[in-house]
């Protein structure tokens, strides 16, 4: 068989591959990027939360695993029309991957944006419904927070109201857990997301000394969990030059997606990331 003819069958297969996780609401593994010299996604990670209930170095002891020069990227607070779109269109011109922990509120308004996001291949996480200080409320009411948020984010992406997420990784506004509610969360199979650094973003500063700041933290710690904010102007501004400061720096940008797919095939070049479920939960800031 030629070689134009066997890269014809494995694009084909692809599709399909492509097809039936569409079906199954799940993100597809990250085509070859048609440019060339863009950064591109290098690989997807499915994590199993009950392998890793809590990741995150910023909240807790444990965080994925990456190899040196390995980062994920993360969004949070969205949707927010028009930076969000912004975002994605900035994403999409270096073919990178990335989460999206949304607020019900302003998801439940936006459901083509939220449907978006996950059309362009990223992941959509969850971020409670009005970004609440969970551990400044009462138990019932930080419970009623984090299930508003999930079902609204699961109402505007697949048009079902439901608690139980079709993606389950949750990241909380302020990182403000409590034993409480991470004990929920673990119990219910939800994987909680902290972070291993960010750009601090919600500061007062400007696109530049976002990014500066960025780049020395990640110089520092050379991989991890990045977040930033799509909603911020800063952010949306200094992104495109981060992407190229990530691929002229040779960093490379991991995908991650739930690892609970029983009816969907494994991808080709898919890791997973699994090891002995913890025995202690480990507890969160």
């Amino acid at each position: 068989m030629s070689q134009a003819r066997r890269i014809a069958r494995w694009v084909n297969a692809a599709a399909a591959v492509a097809a039936l996780l569409v079906m199954h609401g799940a993100a597809a593994q990250p085509a070859d990027c048609p440019r060339e010299g863009t950064l591109g996604t290098s690989r997807v990670l499915s994590v199993n939360p009950k392998n890793y209930p809590r990741v995150g170095l910023k909240s807790f002891p444990d965080t994925l695993p990456l190899q040196d020069g390995e980062v994920v990227l993360t969004f949070d607070d969205g949707p927010s029309p028009p930076m969000t779109n912004k975002v994605l269109a900035a994403l999409a011109r270096e073919c990178v991957r990335a989460t999206f922990f949304l607020v019900g509120q302003p998801a439940s308004g936006r459901a083509e944006l939220v449907r978006k996001i996950a059309a362009e291949g990223h992941t959509v996480g969850h971020h409670t419904y009005t970004h609440a200080h969970l551990a400044h409320i009462s138990p019932d009411q930080a419970i009623e927070e984090i299930d508003r948020g999930i079902a609204a984010d699961e109402k505007a992406l697949n048009g079902v109201e439901t608690t139980t997420p079709s993606t389950p990784f949750f990241r909380f506004p302020y990182f403000e857990s409590t034993p409480a509610t991470l004990d929920l969360l673990q119990s219910r199979g939800i994987a909680v997301f902290g972070a291993d650094l960010w750009a601090s973003d919600w500061r007062a500063m400007s696109p530049q000394g976002t990014l500066k700041l960025l780049i020395r933290r990640l110089t520092q710690a050379r991989k991890g969990i990045i977040l930033l904010h799509d909603p911020q102007p800063r952010t949306v501004a200094m992104l495109p030059a981060f992407l190229r400061y990530l691929k002229d720096h040779g960093y490379s940008v991991v995908h991650v997606v739930p690892a609970n797919r029983e009816q969907s095939p494994e991808l080709p070049h898919e890791q997973h990331s699994e090891r002995p479920a913890p025995t202690t939960p480990h507890e969160g800031g």
